[in-house]
């Protein structure tokens, strides 16, 4: 199977194809373009947007020389709220499997109070109760009457939903799954004990800084702050009466957090770029580090006002183009209360591939959306499309189905979809696929074919 990740940012657009096998997953396309058409994280025209994703698609499947077979879309933070909710259901039979899991995490989705134009985008259990049992991990074979489940609810206003997928249908692609981008750089940085002592996983991007709370099984916050390193070229412009363009290079060449020499460099005046000034890296370093640390302390401020912030036993992850700062592993800890910080980029344990393309922060969330796609995401969860995912099972049964397909050829393969729906009736669905399948093929095998209705026809008339 061949993963399409698409990281549609702000500022640019980055496509990774990867490939899962026996073997595990590996990267084999990547590609970039320049992002036109978003602002802030929101699409502000779908075509610019649409060709920016098509651009960064085609540079991966030239690399690749690959199809793919699955799609996975990030959505920004910027436009993301969260709420909490719980489900309980009983148990008539005392047997735990998929289908009451399934049921409790339905009920949670359907009793969230929601506010109104916004669809969800994941339901992420992070604590399951059998009977007066607390903080199960997983609830599946156990025995009880009664399963309570707490969920994390995503959700992001309906209309940039639709005009993200406009974009990407626009370009020729159909979207599998769509994920919140903070959630996919916690998949992809994110080792298992961070997770489990509790951390909070930063993205700091181009013009927005996602920011995910990751306890035990799932994330519990999720939040972002509209300010990234463009907004650091803005001031440097400013502050330097330079054009944008020329900005970028300077802060690309100088930016750095910690204390340099005080040299001098040309810099290209704003309308006559013939015309030079002469400025002092020291400038360059104050107005650099005037608005990071500005960023980070928001970001501490907004973490200290929830109550999560007692409860991140493994510290700080940072990710993202914006971390390339020199010196900003230095600052963060100050920032954050001293806190541990980790400057981050996408676990090599996880997928293989091109190492430059892992050990760039800016690929983060990409290499996550490949991730999700193959598999890694929390044990049980509702995503974008309402559909239960859980750990192991769906690829599990699509080989299973697929054996038992190429042994039984006659079988109508619609009739192999084993689906879970909302409208769920009181009977136990611990039915095994290969069972589902025998019981289809004796259903088939039971229905009389033409000639023999046609016999028993001319034998009863006789």
């Amino acid at each position: 199977m061949n993963i399409l990740g698409i990281d549609l940012g702000s500022t640019q657009t980055c496509a990774i194809l990867a490939q899962k096998d026996e073997e595990g997953l590996k990267v084999v396309g990547f590609g970039k373009a320049k992002t036109n058409g978003v602002k802030k994280g929101a699409i502000t025209n779908i075509e610019l947007a649409s060709k920016s994703i098509e651009e960064a698609v085609k540079n991966a499947q030239m690399m690749s020389g690959l199809h793919y077979d699955r799609v996975v879309v990030s959505i920004s933070g910027a436009y993301a709220k969260s709420v909490d909710s719980v489900g309980v259901v009983n148990i008539p039979n005392h047997e735990i499997g998929i289908h009451e899991i399934h049921r409790a995490v339905i009920t949670a989705k359907h009793t969230a109070n929601l506010p109104s134009g916004y669809d969800i985008i994941h339901v992420l259990p992070y604590n399951f109760k059998v009977n007066d049992l607390e903080h199960v991990d997983d609830p599946l074979g156990m025995s009880g009457n009664r399963l309570e489940v707490s969920t994390h609810i995503v959700i992001s206003q309906e209309s940039h939903i639709k005009n993200l997928r406009k974009a990407v249908e626009l370009a020729d692609l159909r979207v599998d799954n769509i994920v919140l981008s903070g959630y996919a750089s916690a998949i992809a940085c994110l080792d298992e004990s961070e997770k489990e002592l509790g951390a909070v996983l930063i993205d700091m991007g181009g013009a927005i800084c996602d920011m995910v709370v990751h306890a035990g099984n799932s994330i519990r916050y999720n939040e972002c702050l509209p300010i990234g390193s463009i907004n650091i070229t803005q001031d440097l412009s400013i502050a330097l009466h330079t054009p944008l363009k020329e900005a970028e290079k300077i802060k690309l060449n100088y930016a750095n957090l910690s204390q340099q020499a005080n040299s001098l460099i040309k810099v290209p005046a704003m309308g006559d770029e013939k015309r030079v000034n002469d400025v002092t890296i020291d400038v360059v370093s104050n107005v650099i580090y005037a608005r990071t640390e500005e960023t980070l302390m928001i970001l501490a401020k907004m973490l200290s006002d929830n109550h999560y912030a007692n409860n991140i036993g493994a510290g700080i992850v940072l990710t993202g183009g914006m971390t390339k700062l020199a010196g900003l592993d230095e600052l963060a800890p100050a920032i954050f209360d001293n806190k541990s910080v980790r400057l981050a980029s996408a676990r090599k344990d996880l997928i293989m591939g091109f190492g430059e393309i892992f050990s760039d922060p800016e690929n983060t969330c990409a290499i996550g959306l490949c991730l999700y796609g193959a598999g890694f995401f929390t044990p049980y969860e509702l995503d974008s499309n309402e559909k239960l995912r859980y750990k192991g099972e769906p690829e599990n049964i699509n080989k299973q189905i697929k054996q038992e397909l190429i042994i039984s050829p006659e079988i109508n393969q619609d009739e192999t979809k084993i689906e879970f729906s909302d409208e769920i009736g009181p009977e136990n669905d611990t039915i095994t696929s290969k069972e589902q399948l025998k019981i289809n093929h004796n259903d088939k095998e039971k229905q009389p074919n033409v000639f023999s209705k046609l016999w028993n026809k001319i034998t009863n008339q006789f």
